[in-house]
């Protein structure tokens, strides 16, 4: 039995976690005690929006209704049963959404074994092989809480023209979406133009804290799971919320807070394989998101599984999570875990939030704004009115066009050993591919091989996913990354109807626009460019697999 399952443990509502006491200790002054003794949980608990500092709170009036949105969320299900009845011959739930949107959804159906196809992506094969999957019986969910999400409004555009390009007349095709957005957006208005049904969500939540809101609860009751149960699962851990023990989300929001100012500001999230699917890639982006600013902020790596290069190191907190630990189990299954996190779902989204937004307590951060995601975006724009801007390729070798900083190697080996070996003690590498994360998944092995060779943090992030979870903590947190973009060629792409550019320029100008900002912070980028892909992400395998011989 480990030393984890044997010390100190923080359970309520069936959700425990173990080991936040003993990285709580190790730092000169107990964070939690420094919580507890201004009453910090009992306040959150109670939405106190002056917790972060007088800077954040005006945004954090507007953001804590995460606290309590599963009470109200109840309000959804007869709504959610209707439209379940109503739409029972679409049979085939399409999500489109980014980020918050559409991470939360994705664990729920993972996690339970329901079919959910996500779409949060703008790569044109990718968007392409979802409109020719079963449109007939699909149901498109547009999720986009602002309404103005430029991936989502074209996911939305080419579905509509492809239910009217197969013969559909208007009013059959609106009634193939569901839109989910926040009352008086944009969306709103277009979903009523389109005869959609239309879910209006909790305005005082913010996108990364709504996994039990209508963006979570829509698109995962209509994929067949029992959303009840997930708000049940909340409901009973937020008794705890505000006391100073038996609280699972202090707990971890210290633990996590405590080491980030002893200088272990990554975190590995790490699945210890008791039955929750996914949850790393949502954490990933709560956490980021949320402390990612101001120069500081707490790095999450989710790294594939405890045996997988990364999940350790000595600035790195490994936290594991699961779903059911039985008696004797050694939490993270086998993995040297700092800290287990294990308990039912619903439960689990709860306590990351709240632990996150304790997290930025500690590190004096409004844990509710994203004050550099913007900043992508308008370089998008910008690219997409003017054209994108002229590059010449450092070299090419095989199917890999390189771009490369001046002074880097002139050989793709001896460029991705300059990356990996000027991380530095403190610095980590982030992969970003704008690619199809299906036909083209492969490249995700990337992350171990590159961890392994590098000995130090190494993210893995599709584009333009990754833009709404690790973007925000690629600017404007510290300023120690090394980034390696991947893009790949189009040789099928697909318009954007109404639009005056396609999915491929899009896809793109994202890449290129993400490029402009990290490379105005004097950081180091390269990019690579697969002319053909399968060939390209084969020979960079290889080439990266040899950095460890």
């Amino acid at each position: 039995m480990s030393d984890l399952l044997n010390g100190p443990v923080e359970a309520a509502a069936g959700l425990a976690v173990h080991g936040a006491d003993t990285v709580d200790r190790s730092a000169p002054a107990s964070t939690r005690d420094a919580l507890v003794s201004a009453g910090v949980p009992g306040r959150l608990a109670e939405k106190d929006p002056t917790l972060w500092g007088p800077g954040a709170e005006a945004e954090a009036k507007i953001r804590l209704g995460w606290v309590d949105t599963h009470r109200r969320s109840r309000e959804l299900l007869p709504q959610l049963a209707e439209l379940k009845a109503e739409l029972a011959d679409l049979d085939h739930v399409v999500l489109a959404g980014m980020g918050g949107s559409s991470l939360a959804p994705e664990v729920i159906a993972r996690t339970l074994g329901k079919q959910l196809t996500v779409l949060d992506t703008t790569d044109p094969g990718q968007v392409r092989a979802a409109l020719a999957d079963r449109l007939e019986r699909t149901v498109v969910v547009v999720a986009s809480k602002s309404g103005s999400t430029v991936e989502t409004d074209s996911h939305r555009r080419a579905y509509w023209q492809a239910f009217l390009d197969a013969g559909m007349t208007e009013a059959e095709a609106g009634r193939h979406f569901v839109i989910v957005t926040d009352p008086g957006s944009p969306l709103e208005r277009t979903a009523a133009e389109m005869g959609a049904f239309t879910v209006l969500a909790d305005p005082n939540v913010g996108g990364r804290y709504s996994a039990l809101t209508a963006f979570g609860l829509v698109p995962s009751a209509l994929a067949g799971v029992e959303v009840a149960e997930l708000l049940d699962e909340a409901d009973a851990l937020s008794r705890s919320l505000g006391g100073d023990r038996d609280n699972p989300g202090l707990a971890l929001g210290a633990a996590l807070g405590a080491a980030a100012t002893m200088g272990r500001d990554k975190v590995a999230l790490v699945s210890d394989g008791t039955g929750i699917d996914g949850l790393g890639d949502w954490a990933e982006q709560l956490i980021a998101e949320s402390t990612g600013k101001s120069g500081v902020g707490i790095l999450p790596v989710v790294v594939e599984s405890p045996q997988s290069p990364g999940a350790t190191g000595d600035d790195v907190l490994t936290v594991t999570y699961g779903g059911a630990l039985a008696t004797g189990t050694v939490p993270g299954g086998g993995v040297g875990a700092d800290v287990a996190v294990n308990g039912p779902l619903g439960a689990q989204f709860l306590t990351w939030e709240y632990a996150t937004a304790i997290a930025g307590a500690v590190l004096g951060i409004d844990p509710f704004n994203q004050p550099n995601v913007t900043e992508s975006k308008e370089n998008t724009n910008k690219i997409l009115a003017s054209g994108p801007p002229a590059e010449t390729p450092s070299f090419t070798e095989g199917a890999i066009e390189v771009y490369a900083p001046q002074g880097a190697p002139g050989d793709l080996a001896g460029v991705l050993r300059w990356l990996v070996d000027g991380l530095g003690g403190d610095g980590y590498l982030a992969v970003m591919a704008y690619l199809d994360r299906f036909a083209d998944a492969d490249a995700a092995r990337l992350r171990p091989l590159l961890a392994g060779a590098a000995g130090r943090p190494v993210t893995f992030g599709w584009g333009p996913r990754f833009l709404h979870s690790t973007g925000q903590y690629h600017k404007g947190g510290p300023q120690v990354g090394s980034y390696l973009q991947l893009t790949g060629a189009v040789t099928d792409d697909l318009p954007v109807p109404g639009r005056p550019y396609t999915f491929g320029e899009l896809q793109a100008a994202q890449a290129a626009g993400d490029r402009q900002a990290l490379a105005e912070r004097q950081r180091p980028v390269v990019r690579l460019h697969l002319t053909d892909r399968s060939v390209g992400v084969a020979q960079l395998l290889d080439a990266t697999g040899a950095l460890r011989a």
